[in-house]
């Protein structure tokens, strides 16, 4: 059994989708930063500062007007809170789309990639070394 496991850990696959793992991680901390330390904030900017993650509405329980979230959650009432959900919303469609042009902008370098390569096969390719050699001696030879 752990000569199976040896092999199963060795196989390709697995180390290549342990890498991804670890570099996605990486990624997650890069990508919620760039939302929560500079895109949020200028869109904050923009809306003049609305964050809707203190809307709630109160299903059950006593919440004094103008609490905050966190304060009626303590209160022990039962909280609709919908302003979560759309800031989560927010984030998703803010961070989707920095993937997105992440992802479209290395799929463009990729395509230049391939096609330098493709031009590369396609020039003509002179004459080889041998091909040189062989002229010479041909020459020679006369």
């Amino acid at each position: 059994m752990l000569e199976e496991f040896k092999t199963f850990i060795a196989k390709g696959n697995v180390m290549d989708m342990a890498v991804g793992i670890i570099i996605g991680a990486a990624f997650t901390a890069i990508v919620t930063s760039l939302v929560g330390d500079l895109i949020n904030p200028l869109i904050g900017l923009v809306t003049g500062g609305v964050d809707f993650t203190n809307n709630y509405a109160v299903l059950a329980g006593d919440v004094a007007e103008g609490a905050s979230l966190d304060t009626a959650r303590e209160t022990g009432a039962s909280v609709f809170a919908y302003g979560s959900f759309i800031m989560a919303i927010i984030n998703f469609l803010i961070i989707a789309w920095v993937v997105f042009m992440l992802v479209k902008m290395v799929n463009r370098v990729k395509d230049a990639a391939v096609e330098e390569e493709e031009a590369a096969e396609e020039a003509p390719a002179g004459p080889s070394e041998l091909d040189i050699l062989m002229e010479i001696r041909d020459s020679l030879k006369k």
